[in-house]
């Protein structure tokens, strides 16, 4: 993907990005004439606003953008492919507090646009000279990855269900060189997937299991687990129709896992690989799974479906025990699981749930390198006793209005192995507004750290 970068400056007007300090400097050294223009027109600097100063013979000479105070650097330039005139730009200078790479990967991802429904392609016109120094191989692999997981959650569920969502898993794996295997169907029972199962049997598209393993087996490991419902109608626990009409972004976390992966692959880090998605469509029929049913999980362990809405749990349950059995250096599931953390973060701040301090500290540390933010949420074992059942092992909910992000970590931490550092990430997954280089839609959260905190750690 060449996402609007270029490598001929020839031509190529030059941007500078100037913070409310930094235009007080700009001004002492700038030409008369650029210092008058600016002045008639009023730029002062303000976040987002652009002065485009003329050159000679009526060209474009120079535009002058205003940084933000309250974001990173890297997006100073993600907006401008939308609205400066056509034709080629070059930083004249990276910003300062980001680097070349992040400030071309925030322009990459300003290109963006879900074109697949438009019989007029929306496609940016302006491009940008590659910044000096930036790692080309990093954009791409980075740019790339979030934008498929934008492309698959942006995807109505009429054409993204288990099987498409498979098959787009499939050719991840196969340009990767990876192993993947996909049990779809009754064969999960076989397989004793049995909580997969029963989440997905409902619907006319099968459920499936993704798995993919790839790298050196004698690499450090670490497993990817993603939730994937491609649809959520709540079930016999149906939703109401403001709940239900976003319900095709609750593939997010297996889209986000997916892309991750991608990432991981392409970039060679040097580690052991295995992605499991478990792929359900959570659909209402005669034989779908009831209030109050008993599911003997992957685990041996029994649950109670207290309620059918909370299915996203019930199919990660399987995975993670799967998981659990490699003793993974790294375990981390993405899950768009409560509107819990919702309410607790709001939509831009992902939830951390960790059970190792440290990897908890880093995975936090890089999202504030990469303004990729989590904020961290405890696994509060007091309330371990709010998902009690009389009947059976666990009950899948709360019967309490209170603490339902944690109630629903705490459900998960039962399928871990203690001693397997371990992350669950609760994720919106989508930009309730636009932002430079975020626009409104499908949003592949988290992504940008874990892939920082991996190639760091196990490089």
């Amino acid at each position: 993907m060449a996402f609007s970068l270029i490598d001929d400056d020839a031509g190529a007007v030059p941007i500078v990005a100037l913070s409310k300090s930094g235009f007080a400097a700009w001004r002492e050294q700038a030409p008369a004439r650029e210092r008058d223009w600016v002045a008639a027109t009023g730029f002062s600097a303000e976040a987002g606003k652009l002065a485009l100063v003329p050159g000679e013979a009526g060209r474009l000479g120079r535009v002058l953008v205003g940084m933000p105070e309250d974001e990173a650097a890297m997006w100073v330039l993600a907006g401008l492919s939308e609205t400066l005139p056509e034709g080629n730009y070059r930083p004249a200078a990276i910003p300062e507090g980001t680097d070349a790479s992040r400030v071309a990967l925030g322009w990459a991802l300003g290109t963006y646009a879900f074109n697949l429904y438009r019989e007029k392609k929306k496609e940016s016109r302006v491009r940008l000279v590659w910044p000096e120094s930036a790692d080309r191989g990093y954009v791409g692999r980075l740019a790339g990855a979030i934008c498929l997981a934008r492309d698959l959650i942006n995807t109505p569920a009429s054409d993204l269900g288990p099987a498409e969502l498979a098959e787009a898993a499939e050719q991840v794996a196969a340009a990767a060189g990876a192993m993947c295997r996909v049990i779809a169907g009754d064969a999960l029972l076989a397989e004793n997937y049995p909580t997969i199962h029963a989440v997905g049997r409902a619907s006319d598209r099968a459920p499936r299991l993704v798995d993919i393993r790839w790298g050196d087996a004698s690499a450090p490991k670490v497993t990817l687990v993603g939730k994937g419902v491609c649809f959520d109608t709540g079930g016999l626990d149906l939703k109401p129709a403001s709940g239900m009409r976003m319900m095709k972004k609750d593939m997010a976390g297996a889209a986000i896992t997916l892309a991750l992966g991608q990432a991981i692959m392409q970039g060679g880090l040097p580690v052991r690989l295995r992605v499991l998605l478990p792929l359900v469509e959570n659909a209402v029929s005669g034989n779908a799974m009831r209030p109050l049913d008993i599911v003997r999980t992957r685990k041996g362990i029994t649950v109670e479906i207290g309620n059918t809405d909370a299915e996203g749990r019930l199919i990660l349950c399987d995975a993670l025990a799967e998981a659990s059995t490699e003793n993974p250096a790294m375990l981390v599931d993405i899950a768009t699981l409560t509107g819990a953390a919702r309410v607790a973060l709001g939509p831009e701040l992902p939830a951390l749930f960790c059970n190792d301090d440290t990897l908890a500290a880093k995975l936090l540390a890089a999202g504030a390198a990469e303004d990729d933010p989590l904020w961290r949420m405890p696994l509060w074992r007091p309330y371990r006793k709010l998902i009690d059942s009389k009947v059976a092992d666990v009950n899948n909910v709360s019967e309490s209005p209170h603490a339902g992000a944690i109630t629903a970590a705490l459900y998960l931490q039962e399928f871990v192995e203690p001693g397997i550092p371990w992350a669950h990430i609760d994720v919106m997954a989508w930009n309730t507004r636009a932002r430079p280089g975020r626009p409104e839609g499908a949003e592949a959260q988290t992504l940008r750290a874990l892939y920082a905190h991996i190639a760091d750690r196990f490089a």
